[in-house]
């Protein structure tokens, strides 16, 4: 007879179908060449799941789902688990001191938002056509190389190249922030160093991007009376997952389960 290659997972005598096991498993990162560790992770997750809602029925919870975002309402399940945690976890929030002594550890964490000065060269394309997006990664890489070997032409290359307004401006797009720009086009930018070029063009939704860091102004730190509230906040969820987790396992260890370890 064959041996599963994953146990059956069992929470209180209910046993999670491995088809559920595997639908969630999409949700948990894993190596490619080791699909049991996105497995182990799904399986985890809705051995908790099982806990949490046979909990919530023991304490005779009522469901009343709610919204959650514009057209988009809780499930059931959801609003069983949100109840319960409503009712059963209850955290303390962080005192004056506390929230003094967290900031005190390093005020430099608490920064206005930075400032940067940026040029780019766009080659536009849609990146779900694998044909336009080779064929412009080819140009863009091409560019990139050139702007990195012989930096003054960059102005020129984004002129004659570029698929953006800016290349009016030889690629310059004045100060940005956070948020100003596409995701994939911040990170870089936050990777690079003052005066440097990416030297792999940066794909997002609007194409390739060469991009030059002209200038970098890091937000000066903010006072305490600024930044108290969010570090309050963050406090306060710190300490609410803690107590979450301190639940959990209430409930794992007075639990009949088999299949998942939820003491590790």
């Amino acid at each position: 007879m064959t041996r599963p290659l994953f146990p059956d997972v069992v929470v209180n005598g209910q046993t999670i179908p491995s088809a559920a096991i595997a639908a969630e498993a999409q949700h948990h990162n894993g190596p490619s060449d080791k699909p049991g560790i996105a497995w182990r992770k799904a399986a985890n997750a809705l051995a908790v799941r099982a806990l949490l809602l046979q909990e919530a029925e023991h304490r005779a919870i009522d469901a009343d789902p709610q919204d959650v975002a514009p057209g988009q309402i809780e499930t059931e399940d959801e609003a069983l688990i949100r109840a319960l945690l409503e009712d059963a976890v209850e955290v303390t929030p962080p005192s004056e001191e506390d929230i003094q002594v967290e900031w005190s550890r390093d005020p430099t964490r608490f920064r206005a938002p930075p400032l940067w000065e940026a040029a780019h060269i766009l080659i536009a394309c849609d990146p779900r056509n694998e044909a336009q997006r080779e064929t412009a990664e080819a140009r863009a890489r091409a560019l990139a190389t050139e702007a990195i070997e012989k930096p003054k032409s960059f102005a020129r290359l984004a002129k004659e190249n570029s698929d953006c307004s800016s290349r009016g401006e030889g690629g310059f797009l004045g100060q940005l922030g956070p948020g100003d720009t596409v995701p994939e086009f911040e990170k870089a930018l936050r990777a690079l160093g003052q005066g440097e070029l990416t030297a792999e063009p940066v794909l997002s939704r609007f194409g390739w991007h060469v991009i030059r860091l002209d200038a970098v102004a890091e937000g000066a730190p903010l006072p305490y009376e600024t930044v108290r509230p969010r570090i309050a906040e963050a406090m306060e969820k710190a300490a609410w997952i803690r107590a979450v987790r301190a639940f959990v396992a209430e409930l794992a260890a007075r639990a009949d389960i088999s299949g998942v370890d939820l003491t590790a």
